[in-house]
């Protein structure tokens, strides 16, 4: 793909303009807004003045490979090759940088799991999956912070939503909400038949430097006793909280022990739904990248199977099938999976610049 130069000088113009509005601005938001934007276009500059060198490199040393000095010429020809070579990559990481990209790419999210059909086997299930992100973010150094839990009645949970802080965290496990379905010999199972049930999982960006409006009076708060283990303090403390967003019916729960602070963390939980709900309504090119081969990410899509006896862990979205699934479902090995729909997701944007630039 080769950009214009127009398209590069437009980003190298607007980051001359941030460098001299950051020299002159006064106001401490500006300053943090543009100190933001200029931290995002920094390497893709970076990539651009490495294309436009290798650009200007280019004629001198065709002039010099059709030059009277055969020395010369021939170390030209070769230097012109490996600059043919290296050109279209240079032009691609730049035109990567420039697709068009998820706004919240790193956002840090809301992480809700679910059991789904199959019983406590589902519950498990669920239990299992939550683990490997907390694995998986450990890995990446980021934090994680249970909101609110239901455990299930034989272990793992019926619903667990937890907050997971960090950079990047959207953009690298957004494609891992939906239905995830596991078959597997359940521990209860005496014939040793294996059962098949689903989990669901969704993850939403923590909204950013976005004003989401929730009214005192669209939202109904009541308190309520928390029930599981943890000793005296559930079974006498009204401190669970549960709001429900009058005009949307959303309702978010958190039960921690604190009843203030799961006010807060439901509130923040409701945030994100919203935000969710504004992204799905407003953003067309999201709504275009749902039709996309990764798919939707929608929790009533079946994304991916966990089959334990072949020891085989399958992404219906892009038809990958490996053979690690004891490290995947560790959190160890989760970017096998998340990289390959990271590319897909990539390639998809890399055609739509293609098709903006004809």
């Amino acid at each position: 793909m080769r950009l214009p130069q127009a398209r590069l000088d437009q980003v190298l113009d607007r980051f001359r303009e941030i460098e001299a509005r950051m020299g002159a601005a006064t106001d401490g938001a500006e300053i943090v807004k543009l100190s933001k934007e200029h931290a995002e276009l920094k390497p893709v500059v970076e990539a651009v003045e490495a294309v436009q060198r290798a650009r200007a490199e280019q004629p001198d040393l065709e002039a010099m490979a059709n030059g009277d000095d055969a020395d010369m010429a021939a170390m030209a020809r070769d230097e012109l090759e490996a600059l043919k070579e290296r050109l279209p990559v240079l032009e691609r990481e730049v035109a990567l940088l420039l697709a068009p990209k998820d706004k919240d790419e790193n956002a840090s999210a809301i992480l809700e799991v679910r059991a789904g059909t199959g019983g406590d086997e589902a519950a498990l299930f669920a239990g299992d999956l939550f683990r490997m992100y907390q694995r998986y973010a450990a890995e990446h150094g980021w934090r994680v912070e249970v909101d609110s839990v239901s455990e299930g009645d034989a272990g793992g949970y019926k619903e667990i939503i937890a907050s997971v802080t960090g950079d990047g965290v959207f953009g690298r496990l957004k494609f891992e909400s939906g239905v995830h379905r596991v078959q597997r010999v359940p521990a209860t199972e005496a014939q040793g038949r294996i059962h098949t049930s689903a989990a669901t999982v969704a993850v939403l960006p923590e909204p950013e430097d976005v004003e989401i409006e929730i009214r005192d009076q669209d939202i109904r708060i009541d308190t309520y006793r928390s029930s599981g283990a943890g000793g005296q303090h559930v079974n006498k403390t009204d401190s669970a909280v549960r709001i429900t967003h009058l005009p949307t019916g959303i309702v978010v729960t958190s039960s921690e022990k604190s009843q203030h602070q799961n006010r807060a963390r439901a509130m923040k939980v409701l945030q994100a739904r919203l935000y969710e709900q504004q992204r799905e309504a407003l953003d067309s090119a999201r709504a275009d990248a749902r039709k996309s081969q990764v798919g939707s990410g929608d929790r009533s899509e079946r994304i991916r199977t966990y089959n334990f006896p072949q020891g085989r862990v399958t992404d219906h979205r892009i038809n990958l099938t490996l053979y690690n699934l004891p490290k995947i479902i560790e959190g160890e090995a989760l970017d096998d999976v998340i990289d390959p729909l990271i590319a897909e997701d990539q390639a998809a944007r890399l055609s739509a610049l293609e098709d903006e630039f004809g």
